[in-house]
């Protein structure tokens, strides 16, 4: 597939505040930010403490180039699809802001500084680890599975649980059964928050003919699996304590969070019995989903923070 695109007409050379942002956007800012939202408490935890600035601004600096440049190259692989899903019309590269080859040469300009960011200011291994999660990305759930599998996203979705082993990797220099635990969580939590995204946008997939879950499955069965997958995500949630050794200011929270995640996804399941599921209603799911990982880790960080102070 070639990566050159015709020119746009009418559109302006040169950079401008206009191309500055297609360039930010093309990093798909909000998917880092939540990316970043897990790192930082995971690194909280490595150290029993607050580590140090410059440590915690290097390491988000470098996953921050990881996960745009990986970003970047999906949007460049995936732009004839993104062109038919109504969510994704207007992605930069669909509407022209800029050229394939500039995208792929921007991505890749931004992995090369992630890597060099992280080994110099960071340690080897949180710079190996980050590219691979990009790797992953790339190969293995855009280029291999997304078209092909409606397990696409439960695969790829280890990409996006990487980041804690670079938080963890980036303190410690070495890997544990505690990140290995937190990876489980955001790799279990990834189905339940993307297929009850994909509930809503089923016509966009059918559209662009990519086999997601809701699309080649019966709303039923998309429903029981979101159910099988939020339990297990509720029950590794509690494994992380005693591995961890978080005390109950986590469990508590998770509880809490684990509970009102599995009421939202139950009450859908018994929605698409009855044919009566609304997109309004996934992405209810999907809404709280970010807010049960973000305070989730939140709350692990808030728990070792407090049992210092305690001490």
């Amino acid at each position: 597939m070639s990566i050159e695109a015709p020119a746009v007409p009418g559109r302006r050379t040169g950079w401008s505040w206009r191309t500055v942002g297609a360039y930010v956007a093309l990093t798909k800012p909000r998917i880092i930010e939540l990316l970043l939202v897990t790192t930082l408490p995971t690194m909280v935890v490595a150290q029993r403490g607050v580590p140090p600035l410059w440590l915690m601004a290097a390491t988000l600096a470098g996953g921050a180039l990881a996960a745009g440049g990986a970003n970047a190259i999906n949007m460049v692989v995936d732009r004839d699809i993104d062109r038919l899903m109504k969510r994704t019309k207007n992605r930069p590269l669909v509407t022209g802001a800029m050229t394939p080859r500039a995208a792929l040469v921007f991505a890749l300009a931004l992995e090369v500084a992630a890597f060099v960011e992280l080994w110099l200011a960071v340690n080897l291994l949180s710079a190996v680890l980050a590219i691979s999660a990009t790797l992953f990305y790339v190969f293995v759930y855009t280029l291999w599975l997304k078209r092909r599998s409606s397990q696409n996203i439960v695969i790829g979705g280890a990409a996006g649980a990487v980041p804690v082993l670079v938080g963890w990797a980036a303190v410690t220099d070495s890997l544990s059964w505690a990140p290995v635990v937190m990876f489980a969580i955001i790799f279990i939590w990834t189905p339940p928050h993307f297929w009850s995204l994909a509930v809503r946008y089923k016509e966009d997939y059918q559209a662009a003919d990519v086999p997601m879950l809701p699309v080649v499955a019966s709303l039923t069965r998309t429903t029981t699996e979101i159910v099988y997958y939020t339990v297990a995500l509720v029950a590794v949630s509690f494994l992380l304590g005693p591995v961890a050794d978080l005390g109950w200011t986590y469990m508590i929270t998770a509880a809490v969070l684990g509970g009102g995640f599995l009421y939202l996804v139950t009450r859908l399941w018994g929605l698409a019995q009855n044919g009566l599921v609304t997109g309004r209603d996934a992405m209810r799911v999907f809404g709280f989903s970010i807010t049960y990982l973000t305070v989730l880790f939140v709350a692990m960080a808030g728990d070792v923070l407090i049992t210092n102070h305690l001490h």
